[in-house]
């Protein structure tokens, strides 16, 4: 029978355990599938319990030099292990490394008074008369020891299974220093390889818990009303079920995702969207677990279970992101894969070939130990996945939902943007444009009398009306006797007299369109708007102009994608061709298609792509999900979009902000100026070394302090990138 278990492997920071447990875990019989979760130190094994159980899988991490216990599936979900770690398994790298580094210094200090000098403990060891004294010799060899205790395990895997690694160089380089007598710098290569480690260890963590930080978001129980007795009882989260009535005092996190049925407030969505003003909340107001209520009590109906709010899935979708590596990542790691017995290759010809020439075997196997440390990849491999789990977790803080690395570095690549228009480029909802009064009456008259017969309609444009006079401070009764002429408008009497309110067909139907009306009512057509006329029984009152208005930021965000080097910005939308002309040159796009069907919007993102490059696609709605799964990256705009365009996505827009569509460009790019620098920098200062090497100029502590130097210079440089 097929299944899937989940284990946290201790000491699994790196790409180099991952490939140890492929080579190991990955060839059991019986195993179909092995995912990692770095983030979590997490493998998954998928695997016939017929054939493979538990305890290979174990003898499988083992042999790889590491350890595991297996989770279940609560524990998975939080992150914590079912069985508690000793102190030595949390606390021992570190206790290791310091260890290593006091006998260190013991050795150099009982060198240095034996022979009465620092210098000579420190450099004489290379002459073929100094003598090391058997106390210094005993801390040389305790402080290597210690400083390879976590690494000879994994260099022996590597070894038996035939796999180089920097496990095994670093080893090497120790093992070679002793035998040649170089014990203090055995010692100092033995220590800062432990150091580099325990420091990569370090940036891995920093990244993991700026992740689980975010299950932090939302309070452990909820405080659910009780409907038998109208009591209160606090639930755990996950105990708590949708439809259930949920309580929110000012100043608390709110538990699950729910609608508000009772009360009113402001509310901080900075921790899920990265908006960063109070966001106001009334009956029937959508509000997020995880987001922080300001001022005012209010009930909620619960929504969504613990499992499934958007915090939730944020979460997982992060976590899951880092199994989608960037090319970048996997072409670093295939060039270490290859790199790494090359350059083990190289240091045996320095080892072998300048002797059999020219004699001197000591001083050439001296510069092959060397040639060994310095070819240690760890700068270059570890720079990758920290620099792109930084960048996924910036975007995160900052309200942009990234999937994976692929997405990240796809992002900085788009050369064209196409965006869907309702609910993208516009609000997504119609407001009143404009209002204008004929007859001697005044704008506000209109609005009012528009307002009083649409007190009780819920058609679209009825609630734009309703809105704009509650904007205005107006507040009219309801008109008497209400009557609706279905497709064309109503009409009432207000104060006893008979008022209409509808469309330019109901005005012209009734006969009081005048040709200044009519005028007015085309210019407001041919701009894209919908014309509402408000009437009595002797003339027209005025007309109310109604459109789904652009964004704020929209037109903006267009001139800053251009200012990008965005070569075109296309908007796609099924409305007509008026209203998308309007739209289309309110907010400066580059073309416009108008009347299209999700298929039609799929082919033209697809013949985009093809004739211009990477191509984005942003959407809000299921119409949208096609076109975003044919472009080169689906973006959606987050909680207003829907679950479809959510999943579909490769991208998530969370605060509905369109301005995080360049600031998104901008990341990306910034990430993978980030991570070529890395790779220029390491590179470039193994390359130094390795010529000095070469030149017989080059030390083994030289080699690793650079190799070590490269490391922290990569880590740090990366870790800038949390800041977004």
């Amino acid at each position: 029978m097929i299944a899937k278990r989940i284990y946290r492997v201790r000491g699994m920071d790196c790409a180099e355990e991952v490939e140890a447990l492929k080579a190991t875990v990955g060839r059991l019989h019986g195993v179909t599938q092995l995912d990692f979760n770095l983030l979590n130190a997490a493998m998954s094994v998928t695997l016939d319990d017929s054939l493979a159980d538990d305890a290979q899988v174990l003898e499988g991490v083992r042999r790889a030099g590491l350890s595991a216990v297996r989770l279940d599936e609560a524990a998975h979900e939080s992150g914590v292990p079912v069985t508690e770690d000793s102190f030595w398994e949390r606390r021992g790298r570190l206790l290791a490394c310091l260890g290593s580094f006091v006998f260190l210094g013991a050795g150099v200090l009982s060198h240095a008074i034996a022979h009465r000098s620092l210098w000579d403990a420190l450099v004489a060891e290379t002459t073929a008369t100094h003598t090391v004294p058997a106390a210094s010799l005993l801390c040389y060899l305790a402080a290597a020891v210690l400083g390879g205790w976590h690494v000879a395990p994994k260099a022996a895997a590597a070894a038996s299974g035939l796999r180089p690694d920097m496990n095994l160089l670093m080893t090497i380089a120790v093992l070679g220093a002793a035998a040649i007598g170089q014990w203090f710098e055995a010692a100092t290569v033995s220590f800062l390889f432990a150091l580099a480690l325990l420091l990569e260890s370090w940036s891995v963590s920093r990244a993991r818990h700026a992740i689980t930080a975010l299950t932090k978001l939302t309070p452990p129980k909820a405080r659910i009303a009780r409907p038998q007795d109208g009591g209160i009882v606090e639930k755990p989260l996950s105990d708590v079920a949708v439809d259930e009535t949920a309580l929110v005092r000012p100043g608390e996190r709110i538990p699950l995702d729910g609608i508000v049925i009772e009360g009113a407030t402001t509310v901080n969505e900075a921790p899920i969207t990265g908006e960063s003003r109070p966001v106001d909340k009334a009956v029937g107001a959508e509000v997020l677990a995880g987001t922080i209520n300001n001022v005012g009590a209010f009930s909620m109906r619960v929504t969504r279970g613990a499992r499934d709010t958007l915090l939730a899935r944020i979460i997982r979708m992060v976590e899951e992101a880092e199994n989608r590596r960037a090319p970048v990542e996997q072409w670093v790691d295939r060039f270490a894969h290859r790199y790494t017995p090359v350059m083990l290759a190289v240091a045996l010809l320095v080892a072998l070939l300048p002797p059999l020439l020219a004699g001197d075997w000591g001083r050439w196997f001296y510069q092959a130990l060397v040639m060994l440390v310095i070819a240690c990849p760890c700068a270059l491999v570890i720079s990758t996945p920290i620099g792109i789990v930084a960048g996924l977790t910036a975007a995160a803080r900052h309200g942009v939902l990234i999937k994976g690395g692929v997405f990240l570095e796809q992002a900085a690549r788009i050369r064209v943007v196409a965006l869907d228009k309702t609910g993208t480029l516009t609000r997504g909802r119609p407001e009143v444009q404009t209002v204008l009064a004929f007859s001697g009456h005044t704008p506000d008259e209109v609005l009012e009398r528009a307002a009083a017969i649409e007190a009780s309609s819920e058609h679209p444009l009825a609630r734009a009306v309703r809105r704009k006079a509650a904007a205005e401070g107006l507040a009219p009764r309801p008109a008497d006797g209400v009557r609706a002429f279905p497709g064309k408008g109503a009409e009432g009497r207000i104060g006893g007299r008979l008022f209409w309110i509808g469309s330019h067909r109901l005005m012209h139907e009734r006969g009081e369109e005048t040709p200044e009306i009519h005028d007015q009512a085309e210019r407001m057509e041919d701009a894209g708007h919908s014309v509402v006329a408000v009437g009595n029984d002797e003339h027209v009152c005025g007309l109310l102009s109604i459109a789904d208005a652009p964004r704020p930021a929209a037109a903006q965000v267009v001139r800053e994608l251009k200012r990008l080097g965005v070569r075109r910005v296309v908007m796609l939308t099924g409305d007509n061709e008026g209203t998308a002309d309007a739209i289309a040159r309110q907010v400066g796009v580059d073309q416009f298609r108008a009347e299209l069907l999700p298929g039609d919007k799929m082919a033209i993102v697809h013949a985009l792509g093809q004739e211009e490059g990477p191509v984005a696609m942003v959407g809000d709605g299921v119409n949208d999900a096609p076109a975003m799964a044919a472009a080169s990256l689906g973006i959606a705009m987050g909680t207003a979009g829907s679950d479809a365009a959510i999943e579909t996505a490769d991208i998530a827009l969370m605060a509905d902000d369109l301005t995080r569509l360049p600031w998104l460009i901008r990341h990306s790019r910034r990430v993978m100026s980030t991570l070529r620098t890395n790779m220029f920098f390491a590179l470039g200062l193994k390359a130094a070394i390795m010529i000095l090497a070469l030149a017989g100029l080059a030390t083994l502590w030289m080699a690793i302090a650079a190799d070590m130097g490269a490391s922290l210079v990569v880590v740090f440089w990366s870790l800038r990138l949390l800041k977004g």
